[in-house]
């Protein structure tokens, strides 16, 4: 049973985490919120679980059956309670600051989480009721390789095979068969588990049932949905406008003639005999305007062939002559590539994702700049603004002018619906109509609008604007992920300040509780969840779609805790000892991680990432049974010792996330990671000696 709830639990966590990120449009800061409150509202359960089973009568394999069918039955409850809610508690199609989320996001997986973190103290307690030696760490193994399964049947299977609500329904049914014996003892048991069982099965099957129906939109109509390996693909239909989003995020639509314009001319413009152009995303009307040009090749590379097949299916872009459509991540493509283009142009969101924000990096820039002809264009685009430049945005365009500047020699930003960055080693003409007259392009917009709205007072304003102080935007301290989420709280008027102190000060009471055991294994959480994140946002930054990915990176953690539980068995004779070596290796495994990530980055292969995560898991799950040994009270320190392990790993995701590496960056990350070890290493030491 615990084996099958691990992996119906790891399956149920990352389609929960898929979810919200289709919700809140992929952005870090809420992964850090999920899995700050996932682990938290853990470890609460298992705190319950220490103190309701002792005081509430003794654990029972069947309450243990029928709790365990309840959570099976929770899982697709809560994936529709987050699609079906989110229009419920805030206005349909409104940014959400972080307070309203951090709550959301903390009632919604509440009743699941704590159930789950109950049930794992709780199977020891009915497991100890017949057996009082047996090992905790039994429990512990039993566990992860429930986690490991479920990571690999969601990594290798479930992911490309069935939509989110069927997974989780799959997920679910070994649990409802390996409870079937806790209820044979009698006739009346066995009634109760079919009701209870049926009515799991009932809401499995009504889940699948309504999955469809929990994705069609409030205005117009679903007329396409898939999952593919990279993401959620939606097309909504309203009239004549046709939209498609990709993990909730509209990319493109069939009237957007204004940007197109913008977008493909405004770059254009500047060069002469223009053959071969390369595009990373693009949006309605984009290829139309390119055909204007009678290019030679142009190269559209879109990472997902799913999404690109179905532009093509709903006429959102027109196959032409010279163009070609490459399935690939674009900023691996122009590291691969060494074709030479006369220009660049780069269509993507803002970037308030770590793995958007990888295309606006000094890195990115120079692979442009090495794809580029000697005169050739490159241009991208930020969100405009009407008459007021607010400060985090200044900012923010400012880290990315001074970025790409170290680049080339002329760089100029053009007001409008998009701020559009030129970016040339030629001489850029601020005449833009003049230039396509006389290329004998004709436009709707531009011809008509753009002396009106891009006038040489505006531009000349804004670029004087531009705050050459702004710190440069590099792969390894991401700026503007600092800026960005200082504009996402400036734009509610609140500050993170009141939520990291209030979790200070709780975090202060509970520390000083904890024996030194206890804080050995939080703190190892800690590092293990901060790791974890760390290589997460590595794969965003150097390799990109991370969702294909953040299944294979968790199963690996999950994996390396198996065999570390083992041999802490194995050695917890010598818990002390473990424990400070194992604090030292781990101290040294960062260490090398992020020396060699440093220098050499997008050089170093995936199995390097991988097999470091693997290596801080042992450590980390090697620690868990050695730290168990000291005690007396065994069913007392189990139910601490996960929870010190689950909040542990609460704040490391947190901190890390929202923190250290959007204001210090990687290396600062794996500095306070570090330092949190060496506290625990001389706790454990001075205890030893004492």
């Amino acid at each position: 049973v615990v084996i099958a709830t691990g992996v119906s639990s790891v399956v149920t966590q990352l389609y929960i985490i898929r979810e919200f990120l289709v919700q809140y449009t992929g952005n870090e800061f809420v992964i850090a919120l999920i899995l700050f409150n996932w682990l938290v509202i853990g470890g609460l359960g298992s705190l319950l679980a220490r103190f309701i089973t002792p005081r509430y009568g003794k654990a029972t394999i069947l309450r243990l059956g029928i709790l365990s069918l309840c959570l099976s039955g929770l899982a697709p409850i809560t994936i529709l309670s987050i699609r079906y809610l989110r229009d419920f508690f805030f206005i349909h199609g409104a940014s959400i600051g972080f307070y309203p989320t951090f709550w959301y996001i903390f009632l919604l997986i509440a009743p699941y989480g704590l159930l789950l973190g109950f049930l794992l103290p709780y199977s020891l307690y009915v497991l100890r009721h017949d057996q009082e030696d047996y090992p905790p760490s039994r429990i512990y193994i039993a566990d992860n390789l429930g986690d490991v399964a479920g990571g690999a049947l969601f990594s290798f299977l479930l992911v490309y095979l069935l939509t989110p609500v069927q997974a989780i329904c799959i997920a679910g049914l070994p649990i409802i068969l390996t409870v079937a014996p806790f209820f044979r003892e009698n006739f009346r048991n066995g009634i109760l588990y079919c009701s209870i069982a049926g009515g799991a099965l009932a809401i499995l099957i009504g889940g699948v049932l309504l999955e469809s129906d929990s994705l069609k939109p409030q205005i117009g109509d679903l007329v396409h949905y898939s999952e593919s390996r990279y993401g959620r693909i939606e097309v909504h239909q309203n009239e004549d406008l046709v939209t498609l989003f990709s993990d909730g995020v509209p990319v493109f639509n069939n009237q957007n003639e204004t940007t197109a314009e913008e977008v493909i001319h405004y770059p254009l413009s500047q060069t002469e005999n223009l053959q071969h152009v390369l595009m990373i995303s693009a949006t309605g009307g984009m290829i139309r305007e390119l055909k204007k040009y009678n290019l030679s090749a142009i190269d559209y590379v879109e990472l997902d062939p799913e999404v690109s097949a179905v532009l093509f299916r709903f006429k959102l872009l027109e196959p032409i002559r010279g163009l070609s459509v490459i399935n690939e991540d674009g900023r691996s493509y122009l590291m691969k590539t060494q074709k030479k283009y006369d220009a660049i142009i780069v269509n993507l969101p803002e970037p308030d994702t770590f793995q958007i924000n990888r295309f606006y990096t000094d890195r990115f820039f120079e692979l442009v700049k090495a794809r580029l002809n000697p005169h050739g264009v490159f241009s991208f685009s930020m969100d405009g603004y009407d008459n007021y430049l607010a400060e985090p945005q200044r900012q923010k365009l400012s880290s990315l002018f001074n970025t790409v500047s170290a680049y080339f020699t002329e760089v100029l930003l053009l007001p409008g619906q998009k701020i559009i960055f030129i970016c040339t080693d030629s001489t850029i003409h601020r005449d833009i109509p003049a230039l396509l007259t006389s290329k004998g392009i004709k436009t709707d917009y531009i011809s008509q609008y753009f002396y009106g709205n891009v006038t040489g007072f505006r531009t000349d304003q804004l670029n004087r604007l531009m705050d050459l102080k702004t710190e440069i935007n590099y792969d390894h301290s991401p700026r503007l992920m600092h800026l960005m989420f200082t504009q996402w709280f400036a734009k509610f008027s609140t500050s993170p300040f009141w939520f990291l102190g209030a979790v200070f000060l709780i975090l202060v009471v509970y520390l000083s509780r904890l024996h030194v055991e206890e804080y050995v294994l939080f703190s190892s959480g800690c590092m293990t969840m901060g790791c974890e994140l760390m290589i997460v946002f590595a794969f965003q930054i150097y390799f990109g779609y991370i969702y294909h990915q953040i299944g294979l990176i968790i199963t690996v953690f999950l994996a390396g805790l198996l065999p570390g539980a083992w041999l802490g068995e194995k050695l917890r004779r010598n818990a002390r000892a473990v424990l400070v070596w194992t604090d030292i290796l781990l101290i040294c495994l960062m260490i090398v991680f992020i020396t060699f990530c440093l220098r050499l980055g997008d050089k170093l292969p995936v199995l390097f990432y991988l097999g470091t995560g693997f290596l801080f898991s042992v450590l980390c799950g090697c620690q868990f049974p050695v730290a168990l040994e000291p005690h007396n009270n065994v069913k007392k320190s189990v139910a601490g010792a996960f929870s010190a392990d689950l909040t542990g790993a609460a704040l490391g995701a947190l901190i890390t996330s929202v923190f250290l590496i959007p204001y210090y960056g990687i290396t600062g990350a794996a500095i306070g990671l570090i330092l949190l070890k060496v506290s625990s290493l001389i706790l454990v030491g001075r205890k030893q000696h004492g």
